[in-house]
């Protein structure tokens, strides 16, 4: 693929190296003559510098043929703009940073396909850490709507041993959540489950929930027999 990244800060710049090590073609736009340099010398990026609002800067950074595009401009204002740039040349997919959640709305409508809540998912995820420590790590999508837990079985906990069939039917399973993945060993990969998978203790699973079901998740696969 192909991804414009406007700014080259550390988000932006950890950003184009992830994707070039994936094997796409990154161009970044910042008006830092420093940044671009940065960006070409050592993460091996594209660079144009000037405005990531600027139309003329867009269309010499080849917008009409990009793939996909990743706002993570200073403010919320500019990823507005650049998004809205974006939809109106066509490209596909569109993901832009948020630093307040009054913009969430504006972005729907000028047309991004993601919107990363930066500061919220931090603080979300730094919270569950402190409250959950036993969570191996946690992932949030949908602007924090829907959890993705890594949870390992204790060896004397409720789960051990029964199938997930057997576990979602509990009436003490919460609602709406699901296990959609599991690690019997930590050497072993990690396989999506069926309803006659047996857990095995010490192994290892992923659990998507809703947040406010977070605690009650964690209680029920953690209960002793």
């Amino acid at each position: 693929m192909y991804v414009l990244i406007g700014g080259s800060g550390l988000v932006g710049l950890s950003l184009a190296q992830k994707l070039i090590e994936l094997g796409h073609t990154v161009a970044v736009i910042d008006i830092d003559p420093n940044a671009c340099r940065y960006a070409r010398e050592q993460v091996g990026a594209m660079a144009f510098e000037g405005s990531a609002v600027s139309t003329q800067v867009l269309l010499e950074a080849g917008i009409r043929k990009a793939d996909a595009l990743a706002a993570v401009l200073r403010s919320d204002a500019l990823n507005l703009a650049m998004v809205t740039l974006a939809k109106h040349y066509g490209v596909p997919h569109i993901v832009t940073r948020m630093r307040h959640s009054d913009f969430a709305e504006p972005f729907k409508l000028a047309g991004a396909n993601h919107i990363i809540g930066a500061v919220e998912l931090a603080v979300s995820t730094m919270v569950n850490a402190i409250e959950y420590p036993q969570v191996e790590s946690m992932m949030h999508f949908e602007q924090g709507q829907i959890e993705v837990l890594k949870l390992a079985i204790p060896n004397n906990c409720y789960v051990v041993n029964r199938s997930i069939a057997e576990i979602a039917q509990d009436y003490r399973f919460p609602t709406g959540s699901l296990i959609i993945g599991y690690q019997a060993h930590p050497h072993e990969d990690l396989t999506i489950p069926n309803g006659s998978t047996v857990l095995e203790p010490e192994s290892t699973i992923l659990v998507v929930t809703k947040p406010g079901s977070l605690h009650q998740m964690i209680d029920f696969i953690e209960g002793c027999k």
